[in-house]
């Protein structure tokens, strides 16, 4: 018995670029391919690296059943005609070492990732990854001009799911009843919410003490450093993959979920011409809408104070830019 099958029909299939094979986008490549969203194209300045995990990804596909197609490339224009371009290259965070610190070598990462990606998938929508990772959207959505609802960070979806894990964790529920928000830069001064967390819809201001809320909301703005502390040679990659996969999915299918991500403000909370994490709502054209929660005059403020770090951070990156060019 012979089998001639037909020539193959082209169908225009999602693609999602992931710049940056490391561990993060590595383990996104597998989530999005896994989760039959779209094909993806994975790039890397390393020779063979970004190959040779696309093939392995590959050779999943029969145990995993999909039927993904997954790219490994150090070419910009295999990435041409992508729905959505995530940046996760530069360099990963180490033991003592702050966000901050990786700013003056991503930014160069970043913005050289940025424009390459948008001159061959000019249509895409952006997430950034990389840290410190308020900052990098910001200089991806310069290096773009893109308007603000094509591009966003990936933040408040990773800080919140740490705090929902540790909310979980000291009731012993299950982590799928807990749903949390965490808002401001994705850093020390990130502001988890307690007030809009909850446990199958019962406040966690009801079932947990005063003491205990601010040990857990400590506990999820120090959650990257403390997986670093631990693994010495590296930082976190399977949650942040997942919050990114999440974002991705949202966009994708046309959710329209409501989700905290690094976006561009204009005026929203009162603040101007910076990015930072706030509960937008992610669909087919990227941010539909951004919402402003009613906060209290002590959560603004300690937004206000995020803001300003970074603000701050916004303007050394732009004097290190001006002085490498």
């Amino acid at each position: 018995m012979s089998f001639s099958p037909n020539p193959p029909i082209v169908c225009n299939l999602p693609r999602v670029t992931i710049i940056g094979a490391g561990r993060v986008g590595s383990t996104l490549a597998q989530r999005i391919a896994e989760k039959n969203l779209a094909d993806v194209v994975l790039l890397d300045i390393i020779e063979g690296m970004p190959q040779g995990l696309a093939l392995d990804l590959m050779e999943a596909r029969g145990i995993e059943l999909h039927n993904r197609q997954i790219i490994g490339t150090n070419n910009y224009a295999d990435t041409s005609g992508s729905e959505i371009v995530v940046i996760t290259a530069g360099l990963p965070r180490r033991p003592g070492m702050s966000r901050d610190d990786l700013l003056k070598t991503n930014a160069k990462i970043v913005v050289e990732a940025a424009k390459n990606a948008i001159a061959h998938s000019p249509n895409a929508i952006f997430i950034v990854v990389t840290n410190p990772l308020d900052v990098m959207t910001y200089l991806a959505w310069q290096a773009t001009g893109l308007p603000r609802d094509r591009i966003m960070g990936m933040a408040g979806v990773l800080d919140s799911a740490r705090l929902e894990t540790f909310i979980a964790l000291e009731l012993g529920v299950l982590p799928a009843d807990v749903k949390a928000m965490v808002l401001g830069s994705h850093g020390d001064l990130m502001v988890p919410l307690p007030r809009y967390a909850t446990v199958n819809g019962i406040p966690v201001t009801e079932l947990l003490d005063v003491a205990t809320i601010a040990r857990l909301a400590e506990r999820t703005r120090n959650g990257g450093a403390e997986i670093v502390e631990l693994m010495q040679t590296g930082g976190a990659f399977f949650a942040p993959a997942s919050a990114t996969s999440v974002m991705v999915e949202s966009i994708l299918l046309n959710q329209s979920r409501l989700l905290p991500v690094a976006a561009y403000l204009q005026g929203e909370y009162g603040l101007e011409d910076l990015v930072i994490g706030v509960p937008c709502r992610l669909g087919c054209g990227g941010i539909e809408s951004i919402l402003e929660l009613n906060l209290s005059e002590g959560e603004r403020e300690a937004l206000k104070i995020s803001a300003a770090a970074v603000r701050s951070s916004i303007e050394r990156s732009q004097e290190i830019l001006a002085a490498t060019n």
